[in-house]
């Protein structure tokens, strides 16, 4: 009986863990409190009023159908999950009858491809009035964080905001973006596989299209996942074009040839471009 409640309530946590990254985010200057206070609501579950193991195992088979499904909708995947309690006293809190608990939660998981591991603690505080809750720190380990360099950035603002929540409803909507992405690169390299590199695979964030009949002729084509203050994330596509040296310097003898009637601004070339010369699509 005690190891499947025990299991009831890991798989509550999973839950709480996972419900977020199907919700809509909240709305700007909204009770972030409040939202977190969900997570500890939903783990202290009445399982005190199961009479039977029948009863239990019954909610213990909701749970992971529940599980199953959130999974299969938002790519995540808890493996690992456990939580210590401790609770914090002191004279001045028993006088003023306050209770605080510190809950230390680790779990690990995937989401599709990418791995994470979390450790966060949550700090309770009763008192005769209310009942609080806050996310009072959050550490995160990604792998693998060197095929997707753009993970860094907001893992260290899920961090520094301790915004359990926003990292787990950026990683879903982030890793979809990289399939997309992974996806459409691979297309190109297959269809075009004299024309097309792929230097770093098709999981890096960047693709090479070279002139098959003009030798140093090249489009890179950037295409980077971002994500915003909010947790938003956004893909940001940026094209270049590469020619040799002798084509740039035909270029500028054309510059000298037409300026006296406009036909180039004076800011035509990209900046810091050495031996092979980086010029806008527009002045091709």
């Amino acid at each position: 009986m005690d190891s499947e409640l025990a299991e009831v309530r890991a798989l509550e946590a999973e839950i709480a863990v996972l419900r977020p990254a199907c919700e809509e985010p909240p709305a700007p200057g909204g009770d972030a409190a409040s939202v977190r206070k969900s997570f500890p609501e939903i783990y202290q579950s009445d399982s005190e009023g199961w009479e039977s193991s029948k009863d239990l195992r019954s909610n213990l088979g909701h749970l992971e159908s529940e599980l199953l499904f959130l999974s299969t909708l938002t790519g995540i995947s808890i493996r690992n999950y456990s939580k210590k309690t401790e609770t914090l006293t002191s004279p001045e809190m028993a006088e003023k009858s306050i209770k605080k608990v510190l809950q230390r939660h680790r779990l690990s998981g995937t989401c599709h491809m990418i791995s994470f591991q979390l450790e966060f603690q949550i700090l309770e505080v009763q008192n005769k009035e209310n009942l609080s809750s806050v996310i009072t720190d959050l550490n995160i380990i990604m792998e693998p964080t060197t095929t997707y360099s753009e993970l860094s950035e907001f893992v260290s603002r899920a961090e520094e905001r301790r915004d359990l929540f926003m990292f787990f409803r950026s990683l879903h909507f982030f890793v979809e973006w990289c399939e997309y992405r992974k996806r459409t690169f691979k297309h190109f390299k297959e269809k075009y596989p004299e024309a097309v590199r792929l230097p770093e695979g098709a999981s890096a964030s960047y693709m090479r299209v070279q002139s098959t009949s003009q030798p140093g002729f090249e489009l890179v084509i950037v295409w980077r996942i971002q994500t915003d203050e909010e947790g938003k994330v956004v893909p940001k596509l940026d094209l270049l074009t590469k020619v040799p040296r002798q084509g740039f310097k035909l270029f500028l003898s054309l510059i000298t040839q037409k300026a006296h009637v406009g036909h180039y601004g004076p800011k035509t070339l990209l900046p810091g471009c050495t031996g092979v010369a980086c010029l806008p699509l527009a002045h091709r």
